[in-house]
């Protein structure tokens, strides 16, 4: 038996082992960010070209991408275990969609970049303090708390 192998063999290497399986999204390292921030690269510049190249207009895309973002949520929520082309797509169609309703407001309603910031920015609160009110923690991984004190 190899060294790496008797590691994982331990009580710390299995929980370890145990809470990567159990979880349904990937560890956020330098890596998670550099993929997030090429796979967000990529749907903008998607949506772009739905929109302006194939003259679909704002509307029409973020209908479709809207669309395409509650079936992916819809396969992620049901999947087991963290499923990377799932996860990514919906990553991407997160950031894309959020985008989109951005342009909608600002495009097609005159509502200020400043307040779209702002709103979303308090949504995005209201979405920590009700998952750490559930939860008792904000990781994304099974059995991480945050001892505050």
């Amino acid at each position: 038996m190899t060294k790496n192998t008797s590691t994982l063999l331990t009580n710390e290497g299995a929980t370890s082992l145990g809470r990567m399986m159990l979880s349904k999204v990937p560890e956020v390292t330098i890596f998670f960010w550099i993929i997030k921030i090429m796979a967000t690269t990529v749907g903008e510049t998607f949506a772009d070209f739905l929109s302006d190249n194939l003259k679909w207009g704002l509307t029409n895309t973020t209908i479709f991408m809207t669309v395409l973002l509650i079936i992916t949520l819809y396969f992620q929520f049901r999947a087991k275990k963290y499923v990377p082309s799932i996860y990514w797509l919906v990553v991407v169609l997160i950031s894309v969609v959020g985008t989109l309703i951005t342009d909608n407001l600002t495009d097609h309603f005159g509502v200020p970049l400043q307040t779209t910031t702002i709103i979303f920015s308090i949504l995005l609160i209201m979405t920590f303090v009700a998952w750490f009110a559930s939860e008792k923690t904000l990781s994304s991984q099974p059995n991480e708390k945050l001892t505050i004190g």
